[in-house]
């Protein structure tokens, strides 16, 4: 038999220690989100359907999307053990300058869609973390206003050529008035990939009053209440807008540019020079001997072309072919840090992520940017401690093998 006897008062207190109760709903939901995957389901909460799946979707059958990410899931990670891993250090080099962690922000269009404060919420946070964030032609906040906003943010920027070519040599020069560093050229954008979920959700720009959305919006009421009772949505490249993002890009873009144009934007242009987009070792090479800096490996997120290669896979042998004449990096598929220490093992310089922080600002603005920063920093610290690696330059094929 067991002996037994009721608890004393002296035993009980200790157990019972309450946290704070927070107020702040905002900081509740942050404080609850452990990983990326957590802030993506606050963000489907708190953001209407079309919105978050014009974010969160891809194109056609999100084939292209879903290898990313199963590639990176099934990799097997190869630690070495007793090592000193008692200071790890996340510092790289991008663009020949220091970075404190080895990621940048992406580029995304209508940023101001995921959250009112779009932009300058995300380069304020990238301000703080000292990640390089990267302004899209397609974002909803103006070159200068970003640069007001985070005036000692690593600023890049990211240029789709029109068929106006004149338009894309005035945003060089308003980029590189406001202090940008460096301009990032997407090139897998000939014409607008097939985004059923977007035509499902009848998303348009700006969004429509429908029977749907006004539906939504009795679910959505802070969203929608942000939207019509802050600044108009406006573009870094054009006044306005009234379509589908599809009919934008087909409209805009121009499908007839080569290889051949990167002398013109290089008139324009004198500073570092990325090129995103890349998906075979043969057009590594030839935007390297065109002068390109950086060269992404790419495919948009899977928001372009449906069973397009997955980056990761093409990684080693694009370092191999280039010899160091460029830096590579890479993104598609990457959501959480050790997706990003994978990356680097392979060999690439650096990472891109996009989704993962527009995750952070639907959940919660700019606190929201800053937890995806603060989870994607200590998940790679983390797994470099665990791989039994310190720096950066130690991690090496030898701690990643891919199925």
């Amino acid at each position: 038999m067991t002996d037994r006897q009721l608890p004393r008062w002296s035993e009980l207190k200790p157990l019972l220690r309450g946290r704070p109760i927070e107020l702040d709903p905002t900081t509740r939901r942050l404080e609850r989100a452990l990983s990326i995957a957590d802030l993506r389901r606050a963000a489907r909460h708190r953001t209407p359907r079309s919105v978050f799946d014009y974010t969160d979707g891809a194109a056609d059958a999100e084939i292209s999307l879903r290898r990313a990410r199963s590639l990176f899931r099934r990799l097997e990670l190869r630690p070495s053990v007793l090592r000193d891993v008692s200071v790890v250090d996340t510092t790289t080099t991008m663009l020949g300058r220091p970075a404190s962690v080895p990621f940048a922000f992406a580029p995304t269009g209508f940023t101001r869609l995921m959250h009112h404060d779009g932009e300058r919420a995300v380069v304020r946070a990238a301000q703080r973390h000292g990640i390089p964030y990267t302004l899209s032609t397609m974002g909803t906040t103006t070159i200068e206003d970003v640069a007001a906003a985070g005036p000692d943010a690593r600023r890049w920027f990211q240029l789709y050529v029109w068929k106006d070519r004149s338009a894309g040599v005035d945003l060089m020069a308003r980029a590189k008035a406001a202090g940008f560093e460096a301009l990032m050229l997407t090139v897998d954008v000939p014409v607008a990939g097939a985004r059923f979920r977007d035509v499902r959700n009848g998303f348009s720009i700006p969004p429509s009053l429908t029977v749907k959305t006004v539906l939504d919006a009795a679910t959505h009421p802070a969203w929608w209440f942000n939207l019509l009772t802050t600044e108009p949505l406006t573009f870094a490249s054009l006044s306005s807008w009234d379509g589908t993002v599809a009919e934008l890009i087909d409209q805009l873009f121009d499908p007839s540019m080569t290889l051949a144009d990167l002398e013109w934007l290089r008139a324009s242009w004198d500073g570092p020079l990325i090129i995103k987009g890349i998906q075979t070792v043969e057009d590594a090479r030839r935007v390297v001997d065109a002068g390109a800096d950086v060269v992404v490996l790419s495919n948009h997120g899977g928001r372009q072309l449906d069973r397009a290669p997955v980056p990761l896979r093409l990684l080693p042998d694009v370092v191999d072919a280039l010899e160091g004449r460029a830096e590579v990096w890479t993104d598609t598929g990457i959501l959480n840090g050790t997706d990003i220490v994978a990356a680097l093992a392979l060999g690439a310089d650096a990472t891109m992520v996009g989704r993962a922080y527009l995750y952070g600002l639907m959940a919660g603005g700019e606190r929201g940017v800053d937890r995806a920063a603060k989870i994607l920093t200590a998940e790679v610290r983390r797994t470099m401690a665990l791989l039994g690696v310190r720096t950066v330059t130690e991690l090496g094929p030898q701690h990643v093998r891919l199925p």
